[in-house]
């Protein structure tokens, strides 16, 4: 088959039973489902909503690419930078105490897998790996509603004349605004505390072509990845700041919780331009011009909010599953909806092998997808978004301004001796966890960070 870009105005071929599985999406885990099917021998069709793959899609963003290497060829992939090292900024009003890593193992191929990208280009790239399988690919139109018979999913119905299109097989790849499988009733509407909004800016330097390398210490194609949290990243809202270098640009933005959007919290625009002015964030942007603005929804949910992932002749997959991990220290997405689409891709091969479209013949996507790291990962750290929650104030605000105190303190130089600012160092971290006692309590609440 041949990819297809259809012009908006004119009607759909007939489609009807001419393929054996429709992708809704073809995004990351979209993509990644279509090309493992065409890979099995299956006809696919992809209907992307936008005028290209990634043309919809806002992202921060570090691509992980484990899966997508096992798919495909990364070669021409259109790559900005490989991460070579990450910091994590804690961050008051006015400080930062940070902690900055980079293995020199990262500058060697594959370098951790860990990638920024604009998703626009590397969108549009995948999508073409699966349609050079074979699979078909048809943009600019959505799809409205999903067809179902004696209860089954059979097709999907899209905005386009006579826009119908039938086939055994449903893969629900429209990313964390899911109207489709909402409204067909797979999956609950998220609640506002589980839902975080991201803004993101890029930003260039016209007059200085080496702002990038200078200011984040960086040769060739390496590049960085900061985080920062505290007061001086959100305000008071659940959530944080992050800095991503690519090859000529450097993205910078900030995601938190809806419920804190919508509590007191600024606008995000003007959370992430307070965040921009900080002492430790404003010189990396100096002299720099926003060339893009965009924002976004985020699942947050964790394993608890996944919904049902297979049914009668279909399947969710990626964002629109909640496959999401962001506990601060982790953040990541990318891989989940690629292995994903991996597994949901193979399930659907293997069930039509059968000649089978029921959904327990689709289980094994979800039978392997809860072996993968993917919801182990989700399920592992289940419980510390509600533990920082619980902790938000120590997190977020007198940990930040304890650390910086303690040191500011430890490496004061007077005519006092070193003995006497580590001793009022120390003091400070205990005054900020609650003493020995209260150091005991974190270390247990916390202890599965690292066991």
């Amino acid at each position: 088959m041949t990819e297809i870009i259809a012009d908006r105005n004119t009607e759909t071929p007939d489609y009807d039973d001419r393929f054996d599985a429709v992708v809704v999406g073809a995004g990351l885990a979209g993509s990644a489902a279509a090309l493992t099917m065409a890979d099995g021998g299956l006809d696919v069709i992809m209907i992307e909503r936008g005028r290209y793959p990634g043309a919809k899609n806002v992202f921060g963003g570090v691509l992980y690419t484990p899966t997508i290497r096992k798919l495909a060829d990364l070669d021409d992939a259109p790559l900005e930078r490989y991460i070579a090292e990450r910091r994590y900024g804690m961050l008051t009003d006015h400080d930062e105490t940070a902690i900055s890593i980079s293995p020199g193992e990262w500058h060697e191929p594959p370098h951790n897998d860990s990638y920024t990208v604009f998703r626009g280009e590397f969108d549009e790239w995948f999508a073409e790996q699966a349609v050079d399988a074979g699979a078909t690919l048809l943009t600019e139109t959505t799809v409205t509603g999903l067809v179902r018979e004696n209860g089954r999913i059979i097709g999907v119905k899209t905005d386009r004349p006579d826009g119908t299109l039938r086939a055994p097989y449903v893969v629900l790849a429209e990313g964390g605004n899911s109207l489709v499988s909402e409204r067909a009733e797979l999956k609950e509407t998220e609640q506002r505390g589980n839902v975080a909004v991201a803004v993101k800016e890029v930003v260039e330097f016209p007059d200085d072509d080496n702002a990038i390398q200078d200011r984040f210490r960086l040769t060739g194609d390496a590049g960085a990845a900061y985080h920062y949290f505290g007061e001086g990243a959100v305000g008071d809202a659940f959530g944080g700041g992050f800095v991503y270098t690519n090859g000529e640009t450097v993205s910078v933005g900030l995601a938190y919780r809806i419920s804190d959007a919508v509590s007191g919290q600024p606008n995000p625009e003007g959370t992430l331009n307070a965040f921009k002015t900080h002492p430790a964030v404003a010189p990396l942007f100096r002299g720099g011009r926003t060339v893009e603005y965009a924002a976004k929804t985020i699942p947050e949910g964790g394993a608890d909010s996944v919904p049902e992932l297979t049914h009668d002749g279909a399947v969710i997959v990626g964002d629109a599953a909640g496959l999401v991990l962001n506990n601060g220290v982790h953040l990541e997405g990318t891989n989940m909806a690629v292995e994903s689409g991996f597994h949901a891709g193979k399930s659907i091969v293997d069930a039509a092998e059968q000649g089978r479209t029921d959904a327990d013949a689709l289980s094994a996507y979800a039978e392997n997808l809860e072996a993968s790291f993917v919801m182990r990962n989700l399920r592992r750290y289940e419980w510390l978004m509600e533990a920082v929650e619980n902790d938000r104030e120590f997190v977020f605000r007198e940990l930040p301004q304890a650390l910086a105190d303690a040191g500011t303190e430890y490496f004061r130089i007077d005519r006092e001796p070193k003995e006497s600012h580590a001793e009022n160092a120390k003091e400070r971290i205990m005054e900020a966890v609650g003493g020995y006692t209260g150091a005991a309590k974190l270390a247990l609440r916390y202890r599965k960070i690292v066991t």
